[in-house]
């Protein structure tokens, strides 16, 4: 199997819809951290921690989170849907006006100095084939805006934090982004907006997100980790670095 990155025209010579079927529409969906970017969802929280509006607060949110990694490492290994909950519980007090203003400088400090160096050329290259470029991530919707925005995605979902007041309450909204549930989230979305999965493609670097890359025709392993590049080995998916 090909990829956009390496054979566009292949992509341009898809093969006819059988006459009398309704068109349905090709995509290619993303992951995030690890793929496109270098970065994740730590350092989006750590440089909140460090912009805090006092300078005690500041201190207390850096100090927080140094002395949280060790955790967030374990529960990373031992689930990423566990990491995700334990972590964004850290978000609790948060005023959501002032995330999503300062989401727009994480973007520029953090984020797209993070961006790999051909992650563009890839969303570049789908886009000229006609694919409808997704984001599907754990980070949430308010740090990946931004980034859609600059490389040019259609559409992105993305995990959604729930306010009361004004303010982070901690918990995670639904439908709750990460691992296996990427799977089923694909099928509703490509259900509402008439994609057709098995001519759609997908990319990721991490084997948690391996429900991801077999609902699509065809998954792609990018910049993967030892256990995605073992699996894509074994089932003969291609294999890209963005790096």
């Amino acid at each position: 199997m090909s990829h956009p990155l390496h054979a566009p025209n292949r992509l341009h010579s898809q093969p006819p819809e059988p006459a009398g079927d309704r068109a349905r529409r090709s995509a290619a969906f993303y992951d995030v951290d690890g793929t496109l970017v270098h970065t994740n969802i730590v350092h989006a929280f750590a440089w909140y921690a460090r912009n805090q509006p006092t300078l005690s607060g500041s201190l207390s949110k850096s100090a927080k989170n140094a002395l949280s990694l060790p955790m967030f490492l374990a529960a990373d290994k031992l689930s990423r849907r566990i990491f995700n909950k334990l972590f964004y519980g850290y978000y609790q007090g948060e005023s959501e006006d002032r995330l999503v203003v300062l989401a727009e400088e994480l973007f520029e400090d953090v984020i797209k100095p993070g961006i790999y160096p051909k992650a563009r050329d890839l969303i570049a290259e789908a886009k000229r084939a006609g694919l409808k470029n997704v984001i599907v991530t754990g980070a949430l919707d308010f740090t990946v805006r931004p980034l859609c925005r600059y490389l040019g995605v259609d559409d992105f979902i993305a995990n959604t934090l729930e306010f009361a007041g004004g303010y982070a309450t901690g918990q995670l909204g639904k439908p709750f982004v990460a691992g296996a549930t990427k799977a089923q989230i694909m099928r509703d979305y490509a259900e509402k907006h008439d994609i057709d999965l098995g001519r759609s493609w997908a990319y990721s670097d991490s084997y948690s997100d391996y429900p991801m890359l077999a609902v699509v025709g065809h998954p792609t392993a990018t910049n993967p980790d030892f256990r995605l590049r073992t699996v894509a080995r074994s089932y003969d998916w291609p294999v890209i670095d963005l790096r």
